[in-house]
């Protein structure tokens, strides 16, 4: 039998550039209090959420993941041209078919390049990013569009409270390449499938559920290994890490991770939930977009990421931010 060949990849990826996109409509609490039974106490001591961005019908998922991606290009000094490779995460999608990673890289004027979703909850960013990476190292691509864009507000019952409060819309985007050192580390991801139902659209609805204290209790007891696992694999520990940036579903989780990983009193601490909610896919590159123009963060940090949700899945990584 004729033995067969395989490309010459990278010794690691690395990001060239992040971008992002936020809807235009800001929702406060006190607007959420003027349609259902709450209020602006009820929700910071709970999720932490003092506003969400909800987009209007113009701000399509397709659009947002658009404007998101070309920010990113931009930012990575690629032309699209030089892309070859187009990750779309998200749990949103308007149609089951086709998915939407060819239209947007149409739309940016990538021409002809692998292009796939991922589904895979709240951790799908997270999930592509690995993917991606992997693809640069074994040589399949060189350079990858890596998207987490949602328009949860579709799929939620903006009449109650338990998910109205939450959830939000939004995309934020990374471009990758090849790097001669390995500048995003191992991907850690697995799932908990006996937990499926506790985030979900149930078969013949329209609306999103979630069993919030379940979530919330899988989150603060299992988690936490997997982020040193992460750390682990790329050869780090938690004085390393500059910038945690984990999926902002809840404010409290995300203190409660960094205490019991006794990360230094310097790193950074991505908080972006306060102001944009809880937008799944997009939540992890929307947050280091907001440090990274803030300047909270900067270029050479290394950032400890962490996705988890609907699944129930997760994933965790370390990387070099651009």
């Amino acid at each position: 039998m004729t033995a067969l060949q395989l490309p010459t990849g990278a010794n690691g990826a690395r990001i060239l550039g992040f971008g992002s996109y936020r809807p235009r409509r800001r929702v406060t609490n006190a607007e959420l209090a003027e349609v259902m039974d709450t209020n602006d106490e009820w929700i910071q001591s709970r999720v932490g959420i003092a506003e969400r961005r909800w987009a209007d019908e113009d701000e399509t998922l397709v659009e947002m993941s658009v404007a998101a991606g070309g920010k990113a290009l931009a930012a990575s000094g690629l032309d699209a041209a030089d892309v070859d490779l187009v990750l779309l995460a998200t749990t949103s999608p308007p149609t089951a078919i086709p998915g939407l990673a060819p239209r947007v890289a149409h739309q940016l004027g990538v021409p002809r390049p692998g292009a796939f979703d991922l589904n895979a909850g709240c951790a799908g960013w997270c999930y592509a990013l690995g993917t991606a990476a992997d693809q640069i190292r074994s040589g399949t691509a060189r350079h990858a569009l890596v998207i987490g864009g949602e328009k949860l507000t579709q799929y939620t019952d903006l009449t109650d409270r338990s998910t109205a409060v939450i959830f939000a819309d939004g995309a934020g985007a990374v471009v990758l390449g090849p790097s001669d050192e390995p500048m995003i580390g191992p991907t850690v991801w697995g799932s908990d499938g006996d937990l499926h139902e506790a985030i979900a659209v149930p078969d013949g609805e329209q609306h999103m559920s979630m069993a919030g204290q379940a979530v919330y209790r899988w989150a603060t007891t299992k988690l936490t290994d997997t982020l040193a696992e992460a750390m682990r694999r790329a050869g780090v520990g938690p004085d390393d890490i500059d910038v945690f940036a984990p999926h902002q579903a809840n404010l409290r989780i995300i203190e409660m991770m960094a205490k019991r990983l006794r990360l230094p009193e310097r790193t950074v601490i991505a908080r972006d939930i306060v102001r944009s909610g809880n937008t799944s896919s997009a939540s992890v590159p929307l947050a280091l977009s907001a440090l990274l123009e803030s300047g909270e963060a900067k270029s050479g940090d290394l950032a400890l990421l962490l996705g988890y949700g609907a699944g129930l899945t997760f994933a965790g990584q370390v990387a070099v931010l651009p």
